[in-house]
Protein backbone atom coordinates (compact mmCIF):
# COMPACT_ATOMS: atom_id res chain seq x y z
CA UNK A 1 0.00 0.00 0.00
CA UNK A 2 1.28 3.47 -0.87
CA UNK A 3 1.33 5.80 2.10
CA UNK A 4 0.75 9.52 1.73
CA UNK A 5 2.62 10.42 4.92
CA UNK A 6 5.93 9.38 6.49
CA UNK A 7 7.41 9.94 9.94
CA UNK A 8 10.21 12.49 10.28
CA UNK A 9 10.62 11.64 13.96
CA UNK A 10 9.42 8.98 16.39
CA UNK A 11 5.77 9.42 17.33
CA UNK A 12 4.11 8.25 20.55
CA UNK A 13 0.35 8.14 21.05
CA UNK A 14 -0.42 8.85 24.71
CA UNK A 15 -3.70 6.91 24.65
CA UNK A 16 -4.89 3.34 25.12
CA UNK A 17 -7.97 4.03 22.99
CA UNK A 18 -8.18 1.48 20.15
CA UNK A 19 -10.28 4.01 18.20
CA UNK A 20 -7.50 6.61 18.29
CA UNK A 21 -4.95 3.97 17.35
CA UNK A 22 -7.06 2.89 14.35
CA UNK A 23 -7.51 6.48 13.17
CA UNK A 24 -3.82 7.32 13.46
CA UNK A 25 -2.91 4.09 11.67
CA UNK A 26 -5.01 5.24 8.67
CA UNK A 27 -2.34 7.86 7.99
CA UNK A 28 0.15 5.06 7.41
CA UNK A 29 2.47 6.33 10.15
CA UNK A 30 4.62 4.31 12.50
CA UNK A 31 3.86 5.12 16.14
CA UNK A 32 4.31 3.72 19.63
CA UNK A 33 1.46 3.49 22.12
CA UNK A 34 2.12 4.60 25.69
CA UNK A 35 -1.11 5.26 27.63
CA UNK A 36 -0.92 8.21 29.98
CA UNK A 37 -1.71 7.40 33.58
CA UNK A 38 -3.00 10.84 34.58
CA UNK A 39 -6.05 11.09 36.79
CA UNK A 40 -8.50 13.04 34.65
CA UNK A 41 -10.03 15.88 36.63
CA UNK A 42 -13.10 17.45 35.05
CA UNK A 43 -13.09 21.12 36.01
CA UNK A 44 -16.40 22.92 35.52
CA UNK A 45 -14.51 26.23 35.72
CA UNK A 46 -12.96 25.75 32.27
CA UNK A 47 -14.75 26.06 28.93
CA UNK A 48 -15.13 22.69 27.16
CA UNK A 49 -12.46 23.74 24.61
CA UNK A 50 -9.98 24.71 27.34
CA UNK A 51 -10.75 21.57 29.37
CA UNK A 52 -10.00 19.11 26.53
CA UNK A 53 -6.86 21.03 25.57
CA UNK A 54 -5.66 20.99 29.19
CA UNK A 55 -6.30 17.24 29.57
CA UNK A 56 -4.66 16.44 26.21
CA UNK A 57 -1.60 18.47 27.22
CA UNK A 58 -1.40 16.78 30.65
CA UNK A 59 -1.46 13.37 28.95
CA UNK A 60 1.27 14.36 26.47
CA UNK A 61 3.50 15.88 29.20
CA UNK A 62 3.14 12.79 31.42
CA UNK A 63 4.36 10.49 28.64
CA UNK A 64 7.07 12.86 27.31
CA UNK A 65 9.43 12.17 30.23
CA UNK A 66 9.76 8.56 29.02
CA UNK A 67 10.32 9.59 25.37
CA UNK A 68 12.31 12.87 25.48
CA UNK A 69 13.26 12.84 21.77
CA UNK A 70 9.92 11.72 20.34
CA UNK A 71 6.82 13.67 19.36
CA UNK A 72 4.01 12.92 21.81
CA UNK A 73 0.37 13.05 20.72
CA UNK A 74 -2.20 13.43 23.50
CA UNK A 75 -5.98 13.65 23.04
CA UNK A 76 -9.09 13.93 25.17
CA UNK A 77 -12.77 13.84 24.17
CA UNK A 78 -15.87 14.98 26.05
CA UNK A 79 -19.59 15.13 25.30
CA UNK A 80 -21.46 18.28 26.36
CA UNK A 81 -25.24 18.52 26.61
CA UNK A 82 -26.74 21.90 27.55
CA UNK A 83 -23.57 22.88 29.39
CA UNK A 84 -23.22 19.57 31.29
CA UNK A 85 -20.32 17.21 30.59
CA UNK A 86 -21.25 13.56 30.06
CA UNK A 87 -18.19 11.41 30.61
CA UNK A 88 -17.91 7.63 30.42
CA UNK A 89 -20.87 6.08 32.27
CA UNK A 90 -19.96 4.32 35.51
CA UNK A 91 -22.55 1.57 34.97
CA UNK A 92 -25.50 0.46 32.80
CA UNK A 93 -27.96 2.63 34.69
CA UNK A 94 -25.94 5.77 34.06
CA UNK A 95 -25.49 4.76 30.40
CA UNK A 96 -29.28 4.56 30.08
CA UNK A 97 -29.68 7.95 31.81
CA UNK A 98 -27.19 9.52 29.38
CA UNK A 99 -28.89 8.07 26.31
CA UNK A 100 -32.31 9.19 27.54
CA UNK A 101 -30.99 12.74 28.00
CA UNK A 102 -29.27 12.79 24.61
CA UNK A 103 -32.06 11.43 22.44
CA UNK A 104 -33.95 13.95 20.36
CA UNK A 105 -31.35 16.55 21.36
CA UNK A 106 -28.40 18.33 19.83
CA UNK A 107 -25.16 17.94 21.77
CA UNK A 108 -21.54 18.89 21.23
CA UNK A 109 -18.44 16.70 21.13
CA UNK A 110 -15.09 18.35 21.88
CA UNK A 111 -11.69 16.77 21.36
CA UNK A 112 -8.47 18.38 22.48
CA UNK A 113 -5.30 17.40 20.64
CA UNK A 114 -1.79 18.20 21.88
CA UNK A 115 1.49 17.58 20.07
CA UNK A 116 4.63 17.97 22.16
CA UNK A 117 8.10 17.76 20.62
CA UNK A 118 11.00 18.70 22.90
CA UNK A 119 10.37 22.38 23.73
CA UNK A 120 7.62 22.85 21.12
CA UNK A 121 4.01 22.35 22.13
CA UNK A 122 0.76 23.04 20.31
CA UNK A 123 -2.80 22.28 21.38
CA UNK A 124 -6.08 22.62 19.54
CA UNK A 125 -9.74 21.86 20.25
CA UNK A 126 -12.26 20.66 17.66
CA UNK A 127 -16.04 20.81 18.06
CA UNK A 128 -18.70 18.69 16.34
CA UNK A 129 -22.48 18.98 16.66
CA UNK A 130 -24.33 15.65 16.94
CA UNK A 131 -28.08 14.97 16.81
CA UNK A 132 -29.31 11.73 18.41
CA UNK A 133 -32.56 10.17 17.17
CA UNK A 134 -35.36 9.01 19.48
CA UNK A 135 -35.90 5.32 20.20
CA UNK A 136 -37.90 3.40 22.77
CA UNK A 137 -36.45 2.56 26.18
CA UNK A 138 -36.36 -1.10 25.13
CA UNK A 139 -34.12 -0.29 22.14
CA UNK A 140 -31.78 1.79 24.32
CA UNK A 141 -31.58 -1.01 26.92
CA UNK A 142 -30.85 -3.55 24.19
CA UNK A 143 -28.02 -1.34 22.93
CA UNK A 144 -26.59 -1.04 26.46
CA UNK A 145 -26.62 -4.85 26.75
CA UNK A 146 -24.00 -4.96 23.97
CA UNK A 147 -21.70 -3.21 26.55
CA UNK A 148 -20.44 -0.91 23.79
CA UNK A 149 -21.63 2.27 25.58
CA UNK A 150 -19.83 1.54 28.84
CA UNK A 151 -16.40 2.95 27.97
CA UNK A 152 -17.54 5.77 25.67
CA UNK A 153 -18.05 9.42 26.55
CA UNK A 154 -21.79 10.08 26.28
CA UNK A 155 -22.50 6.30 26.24
CA UNK A 156 -22.47 5.75 22.47
CA UNK A 157 -20.02 4.88 19.70
CA UNK A 158 -20.65 6.65 16.39
CA UNK A 159 -18.35 4.19 14.57
CA UNK A 160 -19.89 1.11 16.17
CA UNK A 161 -23.33 -0.39 16.77
CA UNK A 162 -24.38 3.01 18.15
CA UNK A 163 -24.23 4.51 14.64
CA UNK A 164 -27.97 3.76 14.35
CA UNK A 165 -28.59 6.44 17.00
CA UNK A 166 -27.01 9.24 14.96
CA UNK A 167 -29.54 11.31 13.03
CA UNK A 168 -27.03 13.87 11.73
CA UNK A 169 -23.73 15.48 12.50
CA UNK A 170 -22.25 18.86 11.68
CA UNK A 171 -18.47 18.92 11.68
CA UNK A 172 -15.73 16.32 11.91
CA UNK A 173 -16.87 12.68 12.06
CA UNK A 174 -13.44 11.47 13.26
CA UNK A 175 -13.61 14.05 16.07
CA UNK A 176 -16.63 12.20 17.49
CA UNK A 177 -14.66 8.93 17.36
CA UNK A 178 -11.90 10.59 19.38
CA UNK A 179 -9.23 12.03 17.06
CA UNK A 180 -10.04 14.72 14.46
CA UNK A 181 -7.84 13.48 11.63
CA UNK A 182 -7.83 16.59 9.42
CA UNK A 183 -6.73 18.89 12.22
CA UNK A 184 -4.33 16.32 13.73
CA UNK A 185 -2.62 15.79 10.36
CA UNK A 186 -2.21 19.55 9.90
CA UNK A 187 -0.72 19.82 13.40
CA UNK A 188 1.79 17.01 12.76
CA UNK A 189 2.80 18.61 9.44
CA UNK A 190 3.16 22.08 11.00
CA UNK A 191 5.40 20.73 13.74
CA UNK A 192 7.53 18.80 11.25
CA UNK A 193 6.70 15.46 12.88
CA UNK A 194 5.55 14.02 9.55
CA UNK A 195 5.92 14.81 5.85
CA UNK A 196 4.21 13.64 2.72
CA UNK A 197 6.05 10.72 1.13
Amino acid sequence: MNNIFINKTDLVLASKSPRRQDLLAKLGLHFYVQPSQIKEKISQDLTPEKLVQTLAEQKARKVSSSFPNAAILGADTIVVLKGSILGKPKDKKQAFDYLKKLQGQRHLVFTGVCVLLKKQIKTIAVKTEVHIAQFSDDVLKKYIQTTEPLDKAGAYAIQGIGSFLIEKIKGSYTNVIGLPLTETTRLLLEMDVIDWS
